[in-house]
């Protein structure tokens, strides 16, 4: 089966360094990998010393390399969703067009266009196992969620289908000054909610897909870690396994390093601790940068000699329905979570739940429409909201 390994964690804790050595890895165990730089300041040509560019590039047998320009990719093959959303908007004059045309796609289509492109290579089977070297969490997490929010919206918008478009096309131009999609964008925009309904499925399919986090054992990173690690199980992805990069060697005998190994040794204990559940992997601190195929293979060689480090290496299930004495419950796995922190609403037929900055609309199953939240309560990680059945007094 064709594997997909995300790898995030927060700015500068090596999440390229160690997606690369994974990437060489798999290649010299004769696997065909592309490793894929879904961040916008790309830095594979650097690491691996060998110019990447926007199609694949090989860097050496059973080894290819990208850096997605999602600017590219929208020009190249999606030019009439474009049209459409610009004809969809009123501009006053040229000068307004002109800004329209420089920002090229609205906020978030950049991380739809990566994801896109990264479905597109894993559907064509080109390639046995793809690694994405991703943005820090914050973006890797807005990447991640964006195919489900935008499939929401787009429910949302165009729910009434190309006979209606038909029909109001001529009112709206007339009454509102703006365009609905035309027949080819219409047809564009619904290739576009299919695929997006595949890209979920893709990214939360547990034999497939699974995201690894990238940590170093400092404070605020470990604290970012945890937190990370709670928003996507919100999100319902799959993280199998937690990478403690940088860790000074006790046998380094300079006394300049001694306090910082005992701060590292604090927070490593802190990483086994909470994350006692998931594998971890260990990466050893360099003395000089790793550049090129000889400074991956001195982590492939300290680090990442285990078994089947490539395959699935945890699978968790962080949401699930069931039937309960008196109706429903559905048990969200929150990792971290401190119930003053929660939000929970009930909007139609989606439940919404916001921790922070983060939200996420969960659609309730056709089951549950005549049912209704009763109670929730929030215990040992585990959100758990249950519904009962509404009663019609009339």
């Amino acid at each position: 089966m064709k594997r997909i390994i995300i790898f995030t964690g927060k700015g500068g804790v090596g999440k390229t360094s160690t997606a690369a050595a994974h990437a060489l890895k798999a290649s010299m165990e004769g696997i065909k990998t592309l490793i894929v730089s879904t961040d916008m300041a790309h830095n594979l040509s650097d690491i691996f010393m060998h110019e990447i560019k926007n199609e694949p590039t090989e860097i050496r047998e059973n080894l290819w390399g990208l850096e997605i320009d999602p600017n590219y990719e929208m020009e190249n093959y999606y030019g009439s969703i474009q049209t459409a959303f610009k004809k969809m908007m009123f501009f006053k004059d040229e000068k307004q067009i002109e800004s329209f045309e420089d920002i090229v796609v609205f906020p978030g289509m950049e991380e739809l266009f990566c994801l896109l492109k990264i479905k597109e290579l894993h559907d064509k089977g080109t390639y046995d196992l793809i690694i994405v070297d991703s943005a820090p969490t914050g973006e890797t997490i807005t990447l991640l969620k964006f195919p489900e929010l935008m499939s929401w919206y787009m429910e949302k918008l165009f729910p009434i289908g190309k006979f209606a478009m038909k029909v109001l096309r001529p009112i709206s131009k007339i009454a509102f000054k703006i365009e609905m999609p035309d027949k080819e964008a219409m047809n564009d925009i619904e290739k576009l909610y299919k695929m997006l309904t595949e890209l979920q499925n893709l990214l939360k399919d547990r034999d497939s897909c699974s995201i690894r986090l990238v940590t170093i054992p400092e404070k605020m990173v470990v604290e970012e870690t945890k937190r990370n690690y709670m928003y996507l199980n919100l999100y319902n992805f799959n993280v199998d396994a937690i990478y403690i990069n940088r860790i000074i060697p006790s046998d380094i005998g300079n006394s300049f390093f001694d306090e910082w190994k005992c701060i590292q040794k604090k927070y490593m204990e802190e990483i086994d601790s909470v994350f006692l559940n998931i594998p971890r992997f260990k990466i050893k601190w360099y003395e000089v940068d790793i550049n090129g195929i000889e400074g991956l293979e001195r982590i492939v060689a300290d680090s990442l000699n285990v078994k089947d480090i490539l395959k699935v290496q945890k699978v968790t299930f962080s949401e699930k329905f069931e039937k309960v004495d008196d109706g429903y419950k559905l048990q969200v796995y929150v990792p971290f979570g401190d119930k003053k922190d929660l939000e929970l609403y009930e909007t139609g037929s989606d439940i919404s739940i916001k921790i922070a900055n983060f939200k996420r609309n969960i659609p309730c199953p056709d089951s549950l429409r005549k049912y209704s939240i009763s109670k929730a309560d929030f215990n040992e990680d585990y959100l758990s909201i249950y519904f009962k059945e509404m009663v019609d007094y009339e």
